[in-house]
């Protein structure tokens, strides 16, 4: 990061002053490739900052380099734009590596670990240095940027176009009303209209490519739950298309089923209809053995067999585990 030749020789000094505090034990050479300057340069701005009385402190030889003292009266704490996304996504989604500093979460988690006292930071440092994250597997962190503006779309009800890259591998481009982002079990997903298709859509953040924020702006569903519609979308529009009538009132039947599974639908107050499509038919048919109550499935060939297929496996592991019984032992 090359210094503005512009800049006063207090705001050189100050950028030293964050490389050394971002970087301690950072030899002079280093703060000069950094900055763009020369090493008198650099031993000058060291200089401006000890006649402040900021603790510059430093160590000759080959392991040597600057230093902050303790005893430094620390400005209050600034992120970049990059740093605070980044550390409200790791909050979200538990996913990232909070010990790496060219890491956005690392590098303000850094700053806030130098703020400490001594004796918490030592404590916090250690934790920070030995645990092993272990994320979800399929938790995927989108570009932040493209966050970013995928938010500012929504907040500000305005029009955006996408390039998108479906999970075969082809490419869209799509005009949409951004609704709303949810972080779903580690995955992060774009609430929409289609403007082309005049229907709501849900799109995976991390296949889009590139956001164009357009000039016209929209209107979002009124009383909108974002997250309810997400799943509601999510079981919608898969390869398998699936009809099933349940022996239950619709909001009991509701406890037993995950939204993404359809939509519930009261046939009459016994019985419920529920609709939706799945491209895996094994999950679909374990969803459905969790209802404690009586159910048919009215379409899906694949899927009745799927259930059938599921229903002589547990009913196999149920004899296997069960107790043997055999004849009474004769009495002697």
């Amino acid at each position: 990061m090359a210094v503005n030749p512009d800049s006063s020789p207090a705001a050189r000094a100050l950028l030293t002053l964050e490389l050394i505090q971002n970087s301690p034990g950072i030899t002079t050479d280093r703060i000069a490739d950094k900055l763009g300057v020369s090493d008198r340069a650099v031993r000058r701005y060291v200089g401006i900052l000890r006649e402040a009385d900021i603790p510059i402190e430093s160590v000759r030889g080959p392991y040597g380099g600057y230093h902050v003292g303790r005893g430094l009266r620390l400005a209050p704490l600034m992120f970049t734009a990059a740093e605070a996304l980044g550390l409200v996504m790791a909050v979200l989604d538990g996913h990232h590596d909070a010990t790496d500093p060219a890491d956005p979460v690392g590098s303000a988690l850094g700053k806030m670990m130098r703020a400490l006292p001594a004796s918490v930071a030592a404590e916090a440092d250690a934790v920070r240095r030995t645990t092993a994250p272990a994320p979800d597997r399929s938790a995927v962190r989108p570009d932040p940027q493209t966050t970013t503006l995928l938010v500012q779309a929504c907040s500000q009800h305005r029009l955006a176009r996408l390039s998108y890259r479906t999970e075969k591998g082809s490419d869209l481009v799509i005009e949409v009303e951004p609704w709303a982002v949810v972080v779903r079990h580690g995955r992060w997903y774009l609430l929409c209209r289609s403007v082309s298709a005049d229907a709501r859509r849900t799109y995976r953040i991390d296949r889009v490519q590139h956001v164009d924020l357009l000039d016209g702006f929209f209107t979002p569903p009124a009383e909108l739950d974002p997250v309810v519609a997400l799943e509601e979308n999510l079981g919608a529009g898969w390869d398998h298309l699936v009809e099933v009538t349940i022996d239950a009132p619709a909001e009991v039947a509701a406890r037993f089923l995950p939204r993404t599974t359809g939509t519930l639908e009261p046939v009459d107050a016994r019985t419920t209809a529920l609709t939706g499509s799945t491209s895996n038919v094994t999950w679909y048919a374990m969803q459905l053995a969790a209802l404690p109550m009586p159910y048919r499935i009215l379409k899906c060939p694949d899927l009745k067999q799927a259930a059938r297929d599921l229903g002589q496996r547990l009913l196999a592991a149920a004899e296997r585990t069960s107790p043997r019984t055999g004849p009474p032992a004769a009495s002697r």
